[in-house]
């Protein structure tokens, strides 16, 4: 009797110490095979000798990039994908007025578009497996707090984006799983320019405020490990779930 074939996952933004290397390693010890991406796979050598995990370069800002996985996850399962997780992302934390337009556009570039970007570049394989696309927004996108306008509107808009895209889904008998994350520990932070004011800055008396939350520091006592945060998440997954999950730190305020 022929055996029956491995799920697949592809997950985007698997760098070390974030959410989507504790993902990888989750879907992986539940019998997956696993799609680990990032911009730089130099930054998932944690994830190079696990059973069932394939590391793949994949920028979600670069049209070519995503064309590359694609065909490298068609060549492995001839054709079909069972979920896709979005998981990469990037935070700016600054006053709105304060903060670079280009820097803004990048948190969307990222955060957004590069959301959309790979699910309709995947999106034939998913629809393939009758599968699910998994999208992680934020709580930071629905409980608004100073300093991250920016990337609590990008949140805003992928679960606006991937509410809608379920609708869609339905029909088809493709389930897409919108994951509100609350606050987990990882390295999102340290990408984070230093968020030094300028010097006519209407909010210059709140530069500790806000260097305190662009270190993370604020929302520490409130996260939980990535772990943790990814046990739940796939817990949910595999068990079924369509439509908003609320996973990590301060979830319940969702």
């Amino acid at each position: 009797m022929p055996a029956t074939p491995r799920r697949t996952v592809l997950i985007t933004g698997c760098s070390a110490g974030g959410a989507g290397s504790a993902l990888a390693t989750t879907f992986a010890s539940q019998g997956l095979h696993v799609f680990a991406t990032a911009r730089n796979t130099s930054k998932m050598t944690q994830l190079s000798d696990i059973k069932n995990i394939t590391l793949l370069h994949l920028d979600v800002e670069d049209p070519t990039s995503i064309t590359a996985a694609v065909e490298a996850v068609r060549e492995h399962t001839g054709g079909t994908l069972d979920y896709l997780v979005n998981n990469a992302g990037m935070s700016r934390v600054r006053p709105a007025l304060d903060t670079d337009l280009e820097q803004a556009r990048k948190v969307f570039e990222v955060n957004y578009w590069g959301v959309v970007s790979v699910t309709h570049a995947f999106a034939p394989m998913v629809i393939a497996a009758k599968g699910c696309f998994v999208n992680v927004s934020s709580l930071a996108g629905v409980v608004l707090a100073p300093w991250i306008a920016f990337y609590a509107s990008s949140k805003a808009a992928v679960k606006a984006y991937s509410e809608a895209l379920r609708l869609e889904m339905a029909p088809l008998g493709v389930k897409v799983i919108t994951v509100m994350s609350g606050v987990v520990h990882t390295n999102i932070f340290v990408n984070n320019p230093e968020p030094d004011l300028p010097d006519d800055s209407m909010w210059k008396g709140a530069q500790k405020e806000v260097r305190y939350n662009a270190a993370g520091t604020a929302q520490s006592p409130m996260g939980v490990s990535p772990e943790e945060f990814a046990k739940g998440a796939v817990e949910s997954v595999l068990g079924g779930s369509n439509g908003q999950v609320f996973k990590g730190g301060m979830a319940g305020f969702g």
